[in-house]
């Protein structure tokens, strides 16, 4: 069985390519669908794969950055990126992403790489998934407060709106966002897309993990221009962080090329499919996968802890980031299917 692996020329270490492949085109359509990189899934991934945290970081970013940019023109056509907010944020994000790199760098020097990013992502998915699902609890709380009194339900109205408070905050220079439908300070997507940047050059991602919910729930864009909106960002911090990680040596090139293959592919699936599925139904799928990468991770430290539970944790999680990809890539692709018949369907009714 030695064909199935593949040495990788730059960090030594011996690859099982197909593992590389599903995660190209698994994260490539999850990535379209969600309006991020997939690093979140790519990084650990790659980890569980068999390379040492920092290339796994350099990596992923490298491939990230050539698939988000396919995702973005395909969104840019269905009008879902607000280009004015992804602009404004690109200062922050490039700051915070170096400022990120940096300590990558520092922690590697001092050995605790390994240790201080996957708690850090322990964490950070536990947040997220809180406050995913919390929003979804309370949007549904208000529908039902809303059947019980008989009005009818705002399909606008959301659960968690903390964006509300933010946009209180009247600081110069105030600026319209016109495909996002609001106003406010420009300091605001400043300020979140340095934190999320720097969050991004720490844990090798693009900072969609942390952007998308940033920009739905700080922010108060709508889900699907949240999506495109982010997926842009994704491409400019992708383009740099690749750049940073090459320049640094911690890039594998051969590896970032053979899951770019798959995910220029897949890509294109998770786009169109944002077509058919809107709203919770993007936040619900992303809670749930966000809850799995975390158990992956959690598996991943728990031969730290436990002797003897080495190989059983790495074949266990390697199984389950695979298939949580796989899964995940198989429900788009069908509701994707799903919609574009009721769509073709209701053509022809109407002709």
């Amino acid at each position: 069985m030695d064909w199935l692996y593949v040495l990788m020329p730059i960090s030594g270490v011996t690859i099982f390519w197909p593992g590389l492949v599903i995660l190209g085109i698994g994260v490539g359509i999850i990535g379209g669908f969600f309006g991020m990189g997939g690093a979140w899934m790519v990084t650990p991934g790659l980890n569980i794969l068999g390379f040492p945290m920092a290339f796994a970081i350099g990596t992923d970013i490298a491939h990230m950055a050539g698939k988000s940019l396919i995702s973005t023109m395909r969104h840019g056509r269905f009008g879902n990126v607000d280009y004015r907010l992804g602009v404004i944020m690109i200062v922050g994000t490039i700051a915070g992403f170096e400022c990120g790199a940096q300590m990558v760098m520092w922690l590697e020097r001092i050995g605790k790489v390994e240790f201080i990013v996957r708690w850090m992502y322990v964490i950070l998915l536990i947040l997220i998934a809180w406050m995913v699902f919390a929003d979804v609890a309370k949007k549904r709380k208000k529908e039902k407060e809303a059947r019980a009194k008989g009005q009818d339900v705002d399909k606008l109205a959301t659960g968690i709106e903390w964006h509300k408070t933010f946009h209180k905050l009247k600081i110069p220079p105030m600026v319209h966002f016109k495909a996002a439908g609001f106003t406010c300070s420009a300091w605001l997507p400043i300020f979140i897309s340095f934190a999320t940047g720097w969050l991004a050059g720490i844990l090798g991602i693009g900072g969609g993990l942390i952007r998308m919910p940033a920009l739905i729930y700080f922010i108060g864009c709508p889900t699907h221009i949240a999506v495109g909106t982010d997926l842009f960002e994704v491409m400019i911090s992708g383009l740099y962080g690749a750049g940073t990680y090459t320049f640094k040596g911690r890039t594998e090139l051969v590896a970032a090329l053979i899951m770019l293959c798959g995910a220029a592919m897949g890509a294109q699936v998770g786009t169109v499919a944002t077509k058919y599925i809107k709203g919770y139904g993007i936040r619900i799928a992303f809670g749930i996968a966000v809850v799995g990468c975390c158990i992956s991770v959690i598996m991943k430290l728990i031969p730290k802890y436990i002797d003897g539970t080495k190989y059983i944790m790495d074949i266990s999680s390697t199984i389950l980031i695979l298939g949580l990809v796989a899964s995940l890539s198989i429900y788009i692709l069908v509701k994707m299917v799903q919609g574009a018949k009721q769509e073709v369907a209701a053509k022809k009714r109407r002709a």
